[in-house]
């Protein structure tokens, strides 16, 4: 039987000042379904619903102070990444975790491109990315544009983005969910690889300009099942259901890309 955990998400990702994305949704969708969100932040990103205007890094010994003390003190059900930034920050994260939390299950959102295209993962970095945090995780959670990155190859469609699920298990992840809420089609297709095989999961498109911190908010939802100690399909499934909802009932903000309503389940 699976032990019911606390619902304590660490979550080590940067700040979005715009509040749609980043730190911000990822406090906002934990608390919302329940857990207990804690944070290190790795950067402070001006940024609002139309681009990212500027990025300031912290130092990664800082980064990694954060982690250390709320681990040491509070303890963590499950880790969850977002944007990462550097290589030197990525090494301090997975050290981190290897040293102190290797058996807390580890959500990574490859944070690479933001939805207005702006990058938040210098190209140096992807290495680090790829070898030094994936092996560790429990469950990463590309979108298409992600997975095409880690591949070095296009990723369209229900068939690609299978084989592409399998193949960037080998990077070393327990499990892979490649999302197609950026594809084009009218279904959003996202594509679950295990130990176990593969699962696809669908559900109708929205006809929303309102997407930003989609890919943040999916991982931190699933994290914080993960950490309530949801089985990964059941963590999945309650996740997406979330997101699809506050797309819908998205309160339109900003020139851009709006945030989504985070606090709908609270109402």
């Amino acid at each position: 039987m699976t032990e019911v955990g606390q619902g304590r998400v660490l979550i080590v990702a940067g700040s979005d000042s715009g509040g749609g994305a980043g730190i911000q949704a990822d406090i906002k969708t934990v608390t919302a379904l329940g857990g207990y969100a804690m944070t290190a932040i790795t950067a402070v990103t001006v940024q609002d619903t139309t681009r990212v205007h500027a990025v300031h890094a912290i130092p990664p010994e800082i980064v990694s102070r954060q982690m250390r003390v709320v681990l040491a003190d509070i303890g963590a059900d499950c880790i969850k990444t977002g944007m990462l930034h550097d290589e030197t920050v990525i090494e301090a994260v997975a050290a981190v975790i290897e040293d102190g939390a290797a058996d807390v299950p580890l959500v990574v959102d490859p944070v690479m491109v933001a939805t207005s295209g702006d990058r938040l993962l210098r190209e140096d970095a992807e290495r680090a990315l790829k070898t030094r945090l994936l092996p560790l995780a429990t469950l990463i959670t590309p979108n298409l544009a992600e997975a095409e990155a880690l591949l070095g190859e296009p990723v369209a469609g229900r068939d690609t983005m299978t084989s592409a699920a399998a193949r960037l298990r080998e990077l070393g992840p327990a499990a892979v969910l490649v999302t197609g809420g950026d594809g084009e089609r009218d279904n959003i297709v996202d594509v679950l690889a295990t130990e176990s095989g593969v699962e696809v999961f669908a559900s109708p498109r929205l006809d929303s300009r309102n997407t930003h911190g989609t890919g943040c908010t999916l991982a931190s939802a699933i994290a914080t099942g993960l950490a309530k100690g949801k089985p990964l399909h059941d963590a999945v499934q309650t996740a997406r259901a979330y997101v699809h909802e506050a797309i819908r009932t998205a309160p339109d903000l900003g020139k851009g890309h709006g945030p989504l309503h985070h606090g709908w389940v609270l109402e």
